[in-house]
C-alpha cells in the first residue's frame, strides 16, 4: 500500500495527505472520502497489522503449554509475520514509539494494548504461579520489547532470506535467558498467599 511505504520512508508524523495520493496516484478527495484524516489511516494500518500479527501468535503458540515454547512460538509469529512486509515492521516501531510521545495518534493505543493483553494471555497459561494483573502486563510490555529488539537486530544483521536459520542459537540463548528473566521477575510462590 503506497501509505506504508510512505510512513516508512518519512515518518507518521512527516508523512503528508499529499505525499501518500500522489504515491497512490489518487485525487484528495478519495483519500477523504475514505479517511477522515492521516491519524485515521494509521489507526486503520496499525489495527490492521497487530489483528493479524495477534492472529499469527495465536495460530503459532496453540497447543504450546510451557513457557519457553510460548516464546518460541511468539518469536517465530513475528518473525513469520514481518519477514517480506518491512513496511509494516517500520510502521510496527513508528506507532509504538509514537505510543511514548505527549502527541501520539489518537487510537492508536486501543490495538497495541490489545497486542499486549493477548501476549498476557498467552503466557498466563504457562505461569503456574498467582501473578497480579498488574505484574502480568509489566511482563507481556518487557516479552514485546524484548522480541522486537530481537527481530530488529536479526533483520539487521542477516542478508539472508531466513533469519529463524540464520539466527537459531541465538534465538534459543534469547529464549533461555526470557524464560530466566520472567521467572526471576515471579514472585516467590512460598510467600504469595491463595
Amino acid at each position: 500500500m503506497a501509505a506504508k511505504s510512505v510512513f516508512a520512508e518519512k515518518g507518521l508524523a512527516s508523512a503528508t495527505v499529499d505525499d501518500i495520493t500522489e504515491r497512490a496516484d489518487v485525487g484528495r478527495g478519495s483519500f477523504y472520502y475514505h479517511f477522515k484524516d492521516k491519524n485515521r489511516l494509521i489507526g486503520q494500518l496499525t489495527e490492521t497489522i497487530l489483528s493479524k500479527l495477534i492472529g499469527q501468535m495465536e495460530a503459532d503458540c496453540g497447543g504450546k503449554e510451557d513457557l519457553e515454547s510460548v516464546l518460541h512460538g511468539m518469536i517465530g509469529a513475528h518473525i513469520s509475520f514481518f519477514t517480506g512486509r518491512w513496511n509494516d515492521f517500520v510502521l510496527y516501531f513508528q506507532g509504538r514509539a509514537d505510543l511514548t510521545l505527549s502527541e501520539s495518534y489518537e487510537g492508536l493505543e486501543t490495538p497495541f494494548l490489545r497486542y499486549i493483553k493477548s501476549i498476557e494471555s498467552l503466557i498466563d497459561s504457562t505461569i503456574p504461579e498467582p501473578i497480579s494483573d498488574a505484574r502480568l502486563s509489566r511482563l507481556a510490555f518487557a516479552i514485546a520489547g524484548f522480541i522486537f529488539g530481537y527481530y530488529s537486530f536479526a533483520s539487521v544483521a542477516s542478508e539472508e532470506d531466513n533469519l529463524d536459520e540464520s539466527f537459531a542459537s541465538l534465538r534459543s540463548a534469547f529464549v533461555a535467558s526470557l524464560v530466566r528473566f520472567i521467572r526471576e521477575a515471579l514472585p516467590d510462590p512460598k510467600s504469595v498467599s491463595r
